[in-house]
C-alpha cells in the first residue's frame, strides 16, 4: 500500500530531512512513526500526500508512483488519504459541522448524499450534538475530534495522524487513540507520528523510528 525505496529529501541548505528511507506498509496495518523533534517524523508524512517530493527515491502509495503521477492526479490521490494536525486546523469562522461538510464539498458530492455522510461521522464521533457550535467554543480533545471527522468524512484508505494527541490532556488524548484504533479496526491504514514511546510500547504496535532523518532501531 505504501513503499518507500531508498527515499531521501534535503531541504535549502543541505538540511537533510530524511536520508535514505527504505520500508513497506501494507494495507490495514496501524504504524507508529516516532523519533526526536527534527527526526524527520513530519517531513515522511509529507511525503505520502505529496505536500512534499523526494530529493531521490521512489515513493509508491496506493496503485501510484508518486515520481511519475501528473499534476492533474494529486487531488485524486489525496482523497484517498485523510490527514490529522496536532494543531487542529479547523476554520474558526465556521461551525462544526461546517468544517467537516467542507471537506466533501471540494469533492462535488450530491447535496443529499452529502450530509447523509456528514451525520453518520459526526454520529460515530458522537459529535452531532455539538454540530453548530464553533471551534473555539470546543475543547482541545473535541477540535481534535472534529480534525478527525474532516479526515475520515471521505472514508480515506490511509489516515495519517500528525502528533494528533500532542496537544491533548491524558483523557482525551486516550479518547484519540481509541478513535484512530476503532478506525483500523474497520480496514483503514493509519500512520500516526510521536515522540512518545511510553504510548507507543502500551499500544504495542509496528514502529518506524527515526533519528536525524535515518531510520534506526529503538529498544
Amino acid at each position: 500500500m505504501i513503499s518507500f525505496n531508498r527515499v531521501t529529501k534535503i531541504y535549502q541548505k543541505d538540511w537533510v530531512g530524511l536520508k535514505d528511507i527504505t520500508f513497506q506498509i501494507k494495507q490495514g496495518e496501524f504504524i507508529f512513526v516516532c523519533g526526536p523533534t527534527g527526526a524527520g517524523k513530519s517531513t515522511l508524512l509529507k511525503l505520502i500526500y505529496k505536500d512534499e517530493d523526494p530529493t531521490e527515491g521512489i515513493i509508491k502509495v496506493l496503485d501510484w508512483n508518486l515520481g511519475t503521477l501528473r499534476k492533474n492526479n494529486i487531488p485524486q490521490l489525496r482523497r484517498k488519504i485523510g490527514v490529522i494536525f496536532q494543531d487542529f486546523k479547523l476554520l474558526q469562522d465556521r461551525t462544526l459541522e461546517e468544517n467537516v461538510a467542507f471537506a466533501l464539498e471540494v469533492t462535488d458530492i450530491p447535496p443529499r448524499d452529502l450530509r447523509k455522510k456528514l451525520m453518520e461521522t459526526l454520529t460515530y464521533l458522537r459529535l452531532s450534538h455539538k454540530r453548530f457550535s464553533y471551534p473555539f467554543q470546543l475543547s482541545g480533545g473535541e477540535q481534535q475530534k472534529v480534525a478527525i471527522a474532516r479526515a475520515l468524512v471521505r472514508d480515506p484508505y490511509i489516515l495519517l495522524a500528525d502528533e494528533p494527541t500532542g496537544n491533548l490532556d491524558a483523557k482525551s488524548s486516550q479518547e484519540i487513540m481509541n478513535t484512530l484504533f476503532d478506525i483500523n479496526y474497520k480496514g483503514t491504514t493509519v500512520l500516526m507520528a510521536t515522540h512518545d514511546l511510553k504510548l507507543v510500547k502500551k499500544m504495542k504496535k509496528r514502529m518506524i523510528y527515526l533519528e536525524e532523518g535515518k531510520l534506526t532501531t529503538h529498544n
